[in-house]
């Protein structure tokens, strides 16, 4: 994949950064990947990750996977990152990362072209609609170039609260919900009922960004105890893909 280079004007600073999007295509690249998913996952939120590097995130997964980054140009720092499972790989490994969370059986007819994606963090100085645009339109060009047809992965919600928050974000989503025949089923679900629903809380902006684009929440939350979050599972049919999005991000025109 080439990178496509930008330059990006941050409002909240004076700041500008050239920044390029990419499969990582070096250990070393993909090692600056690892260590900016450490850094945010249990510096910044406190996550348990199991590994034997210390600063560095890896599990059995990452030599399976393709790592989608965001490099900026002038320092060559790595500042934002997606893992991505293709369904090949997954074969080989055995299973996607989402079945540690949920059953996964009712997307079994969709596995040969099913694409799953996860890990995904943003360094804090460059979280601006520049960096996301970068990674999804990076994610676009991987399913349009590679002629998969579905992205699968788990959109977190913070349980600092214990998971109330969590419950009453999932409550409003109804409309977003997928046909019954693409529901999956969470293998520690979230205690829904012993938790308020009611609460104005606020959707973080990636569960947005999904379900703005036309992704499916695919059943109930599970609880992620190494990371304390609620997990969504979302799918991202490629036909659904909003059509300002698809123009936004593949180039493709109707």
């Amino acid at each position: 994949m080439t990178f496509a280079i930008i330059t990006s004007e941050q409002q909240a600073r004076p700041t500008r950064h050239k920044l390029s999007v990419g499969i990582a295509q070096s250990e070393r690249e993909i090692l600056q990947a690892q260590k900016l998913r450490y850094r945010i996952f249990a510096g910044e939120l406190g996550a348990t990750l199991p590994t034997r590097m210390p600063g560095v995130d890896r599990d059995i997964y990452d030599p399976f996977c393709e790592h989608l980054v965001v490099r900026d140009e002038d320092s060559g720092a790595v500042v934002g990152t997606y893992r991505i499972l293709s369904p090949e790989n997954a074969r080989k490994i055995g299973n996607y990362y989402s079945e540690n969370e949920f059953d996964l059986t009712r997307l079994q007819n969709l596995r040969p072209r099913m694409v799953e994606i996860g890990r995904s963090c943003v360094d804090a100085e460059y979280r601006t609609g520049a960096t996301i645009t970068l990674l999804w339109a990076g994610l676009a060009k991987y399913m349009v170039e590679n002629y998969y047809d579905h992205l699968i992965g788990c959109a977190s919600i913070s349980m600092a609260d214990g998971g109330h928050a969590a419950a009453s974000i999932y409550t409003r989503l109804g409309e977003n919900m997928s046909p019954l025949e693409y529901r999956v089923f969470p293998r520690c679900p979230l205690p829904l009922e012993a938790l308020r629903n009611d609460l104005p809380a606020e959707m973080p902006p990636l569960i947005k960004g999904y379900l703005r684009a036309g992704a499916y929440v695919c059943g109930d939350p599970a609880w992620d105890p190494d990371f304390n979050t609620a997990d969504l599972p979302i799918l991202m049919p490629m036909s659904r893909l909003n059509r300002r999005y698809a123009r936004h991000f593949t180039g493709k025109q109707d």
